[in-house]
């Protein structure tokens, strides 16, 4: 596998309207030029196993580029309820080839007095599922997001929690909540290059506040061609969270393939 790419479906996901027509939204991703999907468990409503997930791709013409888990992961091992979940999106991404579970950490509602206790707790957690995952043949990956309750934010959270990651857990850079985080995206990803397995892109503008691909303060070009440069191959996941994408995602996800289309493709050589 070369670099592809694909869309997340968390514009959609931003309205609340769209829940259980995760149908809709890949024929719109479809339709946009994108060659894989990526959804969280969230919005997988009538799509729920394995045979479910094969029939969206294939009328589609699309391939699983990553399924994402958002648990809370709290306490010093998994709770049955997600060690349970877990296992049942693993044996899920376990039939895809090529595809990822992507594990993204609920953010608190108010920052934990403990971070570092927190992180360790987090850390035990991706471990269990790590251990787990490998053995089902599936390739997991970690993704720290940017909200003000996120436990893996700034830079000296990834500088500890990075390198404390289980083997056979990749990190997945997304470069909006990188650059929220205060981070320069290119920098950081540069700094942990041998641990990147997946990619999401997004924009921001200097203020942190989310915009239309292409319009903000986020070197995005530049980081598809490090990234090129440095052989990654695999998925890169374009995400849009501005207003617009909340207001229009179908609009968004066009617009999406036609910046990868237009300015992205041409990092790649």
């Amino acid at each position: 596998m070369t670099i592809d790419f694909a869309s997340q479906t968390y514009s959609w996901q931003m309205s609340g309207k769209w829940g259980g027509r995760l149908g809709e939204i890949a024929e719109v991703v479809a339709m946009s030029g994108f060659t894989g999907i990526e959804f969280e468990v969230v919005m997988s409503g009538g799509y729920e196993s394995s045979a479910d997930v094969a029939r969206l791709l294939e009328k589609n013409g699309l391939r699983l580029a990553a399924l994402t888990l958002v648990l809370d992961w709290r306490q010093a091992q998994e709770t049955e309820s997600e060690y349970a979940e877990a296992d049942r999106v693993i044996e899920i991404v376990s039939h895809f080839a090529g595809s990822k579970l992507n594990l993204v950490p609920m953010p608190f509602a108010v920052p934990p007095t403990d971070r570092l206790l927190a992180q360790n707790h987090l850390l035990a957690c991706l471990t269990g599922i790590t251990e787990r995952a490998v053995a089902a043949g599936v390739s997991p990956t970690f993704h720290p997001n940017s909200p003000r309750g996120s436990i893996v934010r700034v830079r000296d959270d990834y500088e500890r929690v990075i390198p404390l990651l289980p083997e056979g857990l990749g990190w997945t850079p997304d470069t909006g909540h990188l650059a929220v985080g205060g981070m320069d995206p290119v920098e950081i990803i540069r700094q942990f290059r041998d641990r990147v397995n997946h990619v999401h892109l997004k924009d921001a503008d200097a203020s942190g506040h989310w915009v239309q691909n292409g319009s903000g303060a986020i070197d995005m070009p530049g980081v598809v061609a490090y990234l090129a440069q440095t052989g990654y191959s695999g998925w890169i996941v374009v995400e849009d969270e501005s207003p617009e994408a909340e207001q229009d995602p179908h609009a968004a996800a066009s617009a999406n393939g036609e910046y990868i289309r237009s300015v992205l493709t041409g990092s790649l050589t």
